[in-house]
């Protein structure tokens, strides 16, 4: 008998290892790519500290110099400063150097709005906790569906220039922010995370908003734009139109990548050269590659692959990469000179990185980004790195 019990004990032991070894165990926790653990209680901590908080959208700070109303997202121009010469004249030009006196509660909000969302959208990933899901479209709901604090889908009150304008198009760049926002959207969705009927009145809202950006003056100049403003313009457009499943808008963005995007900006050795004009040659590099690989990331599919797109003379995404990896790894040899702002804050964890070793199996690239710094602190940083949730573009479903 006693040897009965044993044959069962080992026969036990024997499956449950079997079990184990084949992922037959239903409460097995899926690998995460490139996200250590230490990191992903970091994530689920403070996306739990987020449980409670409050949604701020546009409609709690309103600006006195703005034209439009409550519902209006409005910000400055970054580089324009009063005229010493004529004080209370219009605003004159320093590029590179960033106005401190400029109204930016909206630019702040939106990305306080994209931090939480994404931080939830991240531990409901990790976690499948519907509570993660509950949180996040609280704030969804603040910003695009609650007639009394919702923004409205269109940005005609963006990057005005004191005594010049009270809008431009330049400043459709202010909204890349969403753009996590928006796939944070997809997860929920394919997972039937929350109310599809909320789902749908969210997608509506973007879906007027594709439609201002590419019918709208402004969206059409910022897409006709020569440099990182039009690359940010179509990585916010397709973001948009795969959360819609706007097909039309898709091609047209894909398209646009291969013939005039790509084409125009990068040149022979993989730079963006009017980016290397500016005061700024290191930080709008890295920013405007980082937008190249999202948007490649977003237009691709198993129909679309634009990471193996090359042009007839040789431009692709990879040499964009190759040109950019040794300066990311040590910055003392970049060759031009230094940033005239925010030259020691950067390189942080860039996208560019993740999504190149994702499309090119390059070791070296993921190695360097998981040694950059995925939290930074700085304002200016965090405005220009849309991509700061790695688990929305790694997972698509719970882990657990």
């Amino acid at each position: 008998m006693q040897q009965q019990t044993n044959y069962y004990k080992a026969n036990t032991v024997i499956l449950l290892l079997f079990v184990c070894m084949f992922g037959l165990s239903c409460s097995q926790k899926k690998q995460v790519p490139y996200i250590a653990e230490t990191e992903q209680q970091y994530i689920i901590k403070t996306a739990t500290e987020y449980l409670d908080s409050l949604p701020l959208t546009v409609t709690a700070t309103v600006c006195e110099r703005s034209a439009g109303g409550p519902h209006d997202f409005y910000s400055e121009g970054d580089y324009w400063w009063p005229d010493p010469e004529n004080p209370d004249g219009p605003y004159i030009r320093r590029d590179g150097q960033t106005n401190p006196d400029n109204f930016v509660a909206h630019r702040l909000a939106m990305i306080r709005f994209s931090q939480i969302l994404g931080r939830e959208t991240s531990a409901y990933l990790l976690t499948g906790d519907k509570r993660f899901a509950a949180a996040s479209l609280k704030h969804l709901e603040a910003w695009f569906v609650n007639p009394e604090t919702r923004m409205n889908p269109s940005l005609l009150y963006v990057q005005a220039i004191k005594g010049r304008v009270t809008g431009r198009g330049i400043g459709i760049i202010d909204a890349i922010h969403l753009i996590e926002v928006a796939r944070s959207v997809e997860i929920l969705e394919q997972n039937s995370a929350v109310d599809q009927e909320k789902i749908n009145q969210i997608k509506a809202w973007f879906d007027e908003f594709v439609q201002w950006l590419t019918t709208h003056p402004y969206g059409l100049d910022e897409m006709n734009t020569k440099n990182n403003h039009a690359t940010c313009w179509m990585m916010q457009v397709a973001a948009f139109a795969r959360l819609t499943d706007n097909e039309k808008v898709l091609k047209m963005c894909r398209d646009r990548f291969k013939e005039i995007l790509l084409p125009n900006q990068m040149g022979e050795n993989g730079s963006f050269p009017l980016e290397l004009e500016r005061t700024k040659p290191y930080g709008y590099s890295l920013f405007n590659l980082d937008a190249f690989f999202t948007t490649a990331e977003i237009l691709s599919d198993e129909n679309n692959n634009l990471y193996e797109f090359s042009t007839a003379d040789g431009k692709n995404l990879e040499l964009g990469a190759e040109y950019l990896f040794p300066f990311v790894m040590d910055k003392s040899s970049w060759p031009l000179q230094p940033d005239v702002m925010y030259w020691e804050e950067w390189p942080v964890r860039h996208p560019f990185l993740l999504f190149a070793e994702k499309a090119y199996q390059k070791k070296e690239y993921i190695e360097l980004w998981k040694t950059l710094e995925g939290y930074p602190k700085t304002q200016e940083v965090i405005r220009n790195l849309p991509i700061r949730n790695p688990l929305l573009w790694l997972l698509s479903e719970p882990v657990q």
